[in-house]
């Protein structure tokens, strides 16, 4: 994990990374002539990891001002895994409303597993430039620099920033250098260093073409940036205390994101797949969400009638918001059946559990790749197929069973173990997680003297 800032106008291929956030990761240092913004994408994957982010910034010392629309800003804040409830006191959250959008319920029969639920608040999200560019004014009267990250699809939003002397952008990719690379490949300048993978699936055919058109209305903004960035006491949840009770990686866990909706004739085929397998697991099982998450979609999936006490005791399913860090940190996790969100790899990497792969749209593809073929750390349940198939109860209890069990799994396990323990090295004193921030940090600190540009 490795932050890299570059030059838009000359661009080199980035290292995409997630940051996760450690209380006192830097001693905090006097750079109240500083303060950052940062602009989510209002997508839960999207908000997580800039919440994350403005924590690692802010214990610098540096102010942070979380800037969303209320439901975005709430809905980030109660499904902070992970974070120190008093590294979010420090947050500034400024809540900026939209427009009244709807929020329709996500469609489990669609072709495609993308959320096109959540495109109301997409498009409302477009409304924003406005108030955040005079909240941004307001903001660098009190400031001698302020600093605006945000997500690559908020760049319509934030256009406005370099127009404004004494304040400068960055742009936070919130997905892995896997799949970002597809996006910058056909503009590299000929010859690279590097071979692109022709297993690596592309985003073509990964997302419907109504999403290509609103990310379209954000590239004209791309280049009106500095640069990019790749890179307490509290009651214990029911689901760890259960995890408790079970032997060091002994458990499969099961969990496919906030955006995945599956039908209920696939949730029974998990169903018989996990009881047929025999393992202890922990599996979440929610609808993808909407709009508004506080909402409700009006769907409440569940297993098969009879499934959670025919095994109870082995398993326990989960409804609504997990504490998926927690859990995949707990010893008695042994295995990892997801979607590949790049938020749930990063958190498989952090922890060191092995994966089988469960790819449905977006960047999934690319990121099971990575996890599979490269890294060598999981495993496939199904192959991608570009569209919603029905996967059948007996390859569910295949890939379980090949996770949990010995040769393969084994092999998966161990080089889990060997990914995490690198990964978790970068953010220590030295690693090049902690030097790219200190860096980061430095740059946007640096003083007034030097120019605001």
């Amino acid at each position: 994990m490795a932050t890299l800032i570059t030059n838009p106008q000359n661009q080199t291929q980035p290292s995409t990374t997630n940051t996760t956030t450690t209380t006192n990761y830097h001693t905090p240092l006097d750079h109240h002539h500083v303060a950052a913004i940062t602009v989510p994408f209002p997508a839960q994957g999207h908000l997580n990891q800039l919440l994350q982010l403005s924590c690692l910034v802010s214990s610098y010392g540096i102010p942070v001002y979380y800037v969303a629309p209320p439901v975005f800003s709430r809905q980030a804040r109660s499904r902070a895994n992970g974070l120190n409830p008093l590294d979010l006191q420090k947050i500034h959250f400024h809540d900026i409303p939209t427009p009244h959008f709807d929020s329709p319920p996500p469609n489990p029969d669609s072709p495609y597993k993308f959320p096109t639920q959540l495109q109301p608040a997409w498009y409302a999200s477009l409304t924003l430039r406005e108030p955040f560019s005079a909240f941004l004014l307001n903001l660098c009267k009190k400031f001698t620099r302020v600093v605006v990250i945000h997500d690559p699809m908020m760049a319509f939003v934030v256009q406005d920033v370099d127009s404004v002397p004494n304040a400068e952008s960055y742009v936070f990719n919130c997905i892995s250098a896997a799949s970002h690379i597809s996006f910058l490949w056909p503009g590299l300048a000929k010859p690279v260093s590097i071979e692109y993978p022709k297993e690596l699936p592309l985003f073509d055919g990964c997302v419907p073409e109504e999403v290509n058109r609103f990310v379209s209305l954000q590239t004209d903004h791309f280049d009106r940036r500095s640069g990019d960035i790749h890179n307490t006491s509290e009651e214990r949840h029911e689901c760890l205390r259960w995890l408790d009770q079970h032997e060091p990686k002994s458990v499969v866990y099961i969990s496919f994101g906030t955006t995945v909706s599956l039908t209920d004739e696939q949730l029974g085929e998990i169903a018989v797949g996990l009881e047929r397998s025999g393992a202890k697991f922990l599996w979440v099982v929610r609808d993808a969400d909407t709009c508004d998450v506080f909402g409700g979609s009006g769907r409440r999936p569940s297993p098969p009638e009879g499934f959670e006490e025919r095994v109870e005791g082995r398993g326990m399913v989960m409804r609504g918001w997990a504490p998926q860090p927690r859990i995949l940190a707990h010893e008695a996790v042994g295995g990892f059946v997801s979607h590949c969100g790049w938020n749930s790899c990063v958190e498989s990497f952090v922890a060191g559990v092995p994966v089988a792969a469960w790819p449905m749209h977006s960047d999934q593809p690319a990121n099971t790749a990575l996890l599979v073929r490269v890294l060598g750390m999981g495993i496939m349940v199904t192959e991608w197929a570009g569209q919603a198939t029905l996967v059948r109860a007996g390859d569910v209890e295949d890939a379980v069973r090949r996770l949990m069990g010995p040769g393969e799994g084994e092999r998966v396990r161990r080089r889990a173990e060997e990914v995490g323990k690198i990964v978790r090295e970068t953010v220590k004193k030295g690693g090049s997680s902690r030097l790219e921030m200190d860096s980061f940090i430095a740059h946007i600190s640096r003083q007034v003297e030097e120019g605001n540009s």
